[in-house]
């Protein structure tokens, strides 16, 4: 199993860069970044929050579970 982000997908959406969405949601677009590529571990509540809020979105969009 396994989770899939999506967020590189909802920024081009919206059309925002990495660089404006880390500036807006107040994360480094070091920790963006390994977000987006779906490297990371695990993300907080307020940082999919604050991802929700400013894309517009649900978290089903940035988010998605795929059985292998």
């Amino acid at each position: 199993m396994a989770i899939i982000v999506n967020l590189d997908v909802m920024m081009a959406k919206r059309k925002i860069s990495l660089n404006e969405l880390s500036q807006k949601v107040d994360i480094t677009q070091a920790n963006l970044s390994i977000l987006k590529t779906g490297k990371a571990k695990a993300i907080r509540f307020n940082t999919l929050n604050a991802l929700c809020k400013e894309l517009d979105c649900q978290p089903g969009d940035i988010l998605e579970f795929r059985e292998d």
